[in-house]
Formats: structure tokens, sequence, C-alpha cells
């Protein structure tokens, strides 16, 4: 029987000709990433069991992207921690404020994942780098100790979902409404400890900002990863770009699958997760009316510079509705940037939004937009279980940077084609 994109780069780091489904491997590692939560606690391991060097100072990425710039004290302490580490071992790729970003949106900007890696990082949105054709995946803080030592991990080799995706999308329906459809399909648990692998005629039609946000969500459905094929469109992104050779991977014709999931991108219409899991999806058509307090545009899911156009196509010549806080979050210093010299800052200023530094803020009810008892956001994060971005009895609901711009203009939740043709406030 043949193996799955997954199971071949698996193979692959584990020095084996062929991995099955449930086999237990111990592989090579081309990347170990920690941020500002997670890393001071493996360090604190790192630290315990003696060891006294890192397998390879190129090696790490430590991104301080979470609590910062330091909303606290204690913030403050856990980056100090993580920036004394970094300088202790000569860590080259450590990313602290003025140069750092949301990690995940950070590491494939920069060249350090791309196609054929096997990364680990202890953030269960290590995932998104399935997108270039990596096996990339979430861990705890002690298997990044143990990586940041050995260059190593290990692994159960999943099992897998085929998504086969075809047609070509309407306006206004990207990669965020695909993978809510899907999580909505399927469910939380619908793919737990397997690897998503997307495939179809369709892939045509998703850019790589769509495909890094399909595969930073694939653990909303309890995947071990998700995972896309190298095409036009990934040797485009990493050419000039990755500082590794890419190496390329293909499923086999006779890989075996668990099932096949078929989606008509051309059926889609924009999708909305409301309270209080990804799955609980609605289109935009049975979610239009709610009410909303904030709109987070943003996140290691929704900060790309694709993503800021899109909110500013919409918010361009339109105010935010009275009552309502619209917070625009750029994911990186280029995104930001990029913001800047097209003219999408002054676009979002004007609106009435604020336009903040790179960080993830808000997503995890951090900082820069946390909510009150009873308010109500729409927001292009990942998640929105109870209390995840503020109070408990706040509500979160999930959908893309179009929708979160239009209901932004509106104060409730919004068909962005029905401003179409329409003045601002």
């Amino acid at each position: 029987m043949g193996m799955t994109m997954t199971q071949k780069i698996l193979a692959a780091h584990a020095g084996l000709p062929e991995v099955k489904a449930g086999q237990l491997i111990e592989a090579k590692l081309d990347l170990v990433l920690g941020n500002d939560i997670t890393s001071p606690v493996a360090i604190n391991e790192f630290e315990k069991c003696g060891a006294d060097s890192v397998f390879d100072r190129e090696r790490i990425a430590l991104v301080m992207d979470h609590f910062t710039p330091n909303k606290d004290i204690k913030s403050a302490q856990q980056c100090l921690k993580t920036r004394t580490f970094a300088r202790k071992y000569d860590i080259k790729n450590f990313f602290d404020v003025g140069r750092m970003g949301i990690e995940h949106a950070l590491l494939p900007e920069q060249g350090l994942v791309g196609p054929g890696d096997c990364v680990i990082g202890a953030d269960s949105h290590t995932c998104t780098y399935g997108a270039l054709g990596a096996f990339s995946t979430g861990v705890g803080s002690t298997d990044m100790a143990a990586g940041m030592i050995t260059g190593k991990a290990w692994f159960k080799v999943p099992s897998a979902i085929r998504v086969v995706l075809t047609g070509k999308p309407q306006k206004w329906v990207s990669g965020k409404d695909v993978i809510l459809h899907l999580i909505g399909k399927i469910g939380v648990d619908g793919a737990l400890y397997r690897s998503l692998e997307f495939t179809g005629d369709g892939l045509k039609f998703l850019g790589m900002a769509d495909r890094l946000t399909i595969a930073n969500m694939a653990i909303e459905a309890g995947a071990k990863n998700g995972i896309f094929p190298v095409d036009e469109i990934t040797e485009a992104y990493v050419k000039g770009r990755f500082q590794r050779e890419p190496v390329v991977y293909t499923a086999d014709d006779d890989a075996e699958y668990d099932e096949t999931v078929t989606i008509d991108l051309s059926a889609l219409r924009p999708v909305v997760a409301f309270p209080h899991l990804p799955s609980n999806t609605k289109t935009i058509d049975e979610a239009k009316g709610v009410k909303i307090d904030q709109s987070v545009i943003g996140s290691c899911t929704n900060g790309r510079i694709e993503d800021m156009r899109v909110a500013a196509e919409v918010l361009r010549g339109r105010k935010v509705a009275d009552g309502v806080r619209c917070i625009i979050i750029p994911a990186t210093q280029q995104v930001y940037l990029d913001c800047i010299r097209e003219g999408l800052a002054e676009i979002f200023v004007e609106a009435g939004a604020v336009f903040s530094t790179p960080t993830c803020g808000p997503c995890l009810g951090g900082h820069m937009g946390v909510l009150a008892q009873g308010e109500r956001a729409v927001s292009t994060t990942n998640r929105n279980f109870v209390g995840r971005m503020g109070h408990v009895d706040s509500e979160v609901y999930l959908a893309s940077p179009a929708v979160a711009a239009a209901s932004a203009v509106t104060g409730c939740l919004t068909d962005p084609a029905e401003l179409e043709g329409r003045n601002g406030q």
C-alpha cells in the first residue's frame, strides 16, 4: 500500500523506506518553534534536565508574539527569560518587538519553513506550514525542550482524510470559509489525530494566504496536521524566500485514506462559526443580523496582506458603525509596512478602526481587545470557545476578513456583497 504526503515526509525524516498509520517513529526535525508563552516552560525543562547546548542554533525559532509588546509584568518576565536563553545559546531566529510578528505568519514569510520540512512548535497552530507542503504540528513545551536538545521528536504516524476541492469560489468566499465549512461538516473531532490532505482542481483558485488559513485551522477539526501538494502557487511563494532546498513529496496513487470529503467551492457562501465551537457554522444568509460590539481582523489565521486588502476594499469610503470597535492587526512588520505603503492603513484609520502593531493580542483574550461580560465580537481568529476572548459570558463569531469588515460597518453580521454599490455611513 502506498503512502500519503504526510507519511512520506515522516518516513524520510525517520530514515525509513516506508511508514504505516499507527506506527511509532523518531524523526529528525528541520525546525523547532516556541513563543513567549510556551518557550519559558520549555526552557525550564531544558535546564532541569541539565542540557548545556542546542542541537542547532539556526534550527530553532523563538517568536515573542502573544503578549508583546508586553502587557504586564508577568509577560515581561516571560519574554526576559526567553530573551536571555536566546542570547546565551546565540539563537539566530529570535524575533522580539520591532522584528517580530505572529509566529505562523512570520515563519513562512521569513522563509524558515518550506516544502518537505518536518516542524514542531509549542503552539497548536503550528499545523499552518502544511500549506507549503511541510509536515508541521503542535507539541507540548516538554517536547519542544527535547527537540531543542536533540533535534528529534517521536510521532505516531497519522492516517489521513482526503479533502477534494473542486470548482471556483465566488467573490467574498475565501480560505476561511472553506475551512469553517469543512469543520462544520466533520466536527471538531472529525479528523482526530489524522492528517487532512487537500487536493483537487479547485486548489488553483486558492492562493497561498487561503491555504495558510485552511492549514492553520486543521487543528480545529482535531487533525494532527493539514497539508497541501506543492504546485506552481507554492513554488512561486517559496522562490527566493525559503532558506533551504525545497523537497517535494507527493502522495502515492494507491495511498490509503480513511475517508474522502468533497467540497464544491463554487457552491460555498461566506460562513460564520457561532459560539462556542468552530463547528457551529451557519452561512452568512442564516447568520446576518446578529448585533456585534467588536470586530477583530488579524491573527495567525487572517492577518496577511491579502486579508488586509480585502478588509480595506470593504472599508474604503465607509465608517465603522457607532458603538462598534474595529481592531485591525497586521500579522507581521512586513504586512504592517505594506499596509502603510499601499494606503491601507489610511483607509482603516479614516474608517474609524484601530490599526495595531503585530501581536496575537485579543485572539486568546490577551490584550488589545478583551471582551466584557455580554459583549459579542466577530473575529477572523481561529477559536471561539467560552471565554476565549475575554469574559466567560462574552461571545465570539468566527468569520472571514470580508465578513468581519462588513459587519463592522453595519454593526451586525453582514454579507459583504450587500455593501457593494452602497456608500458608507
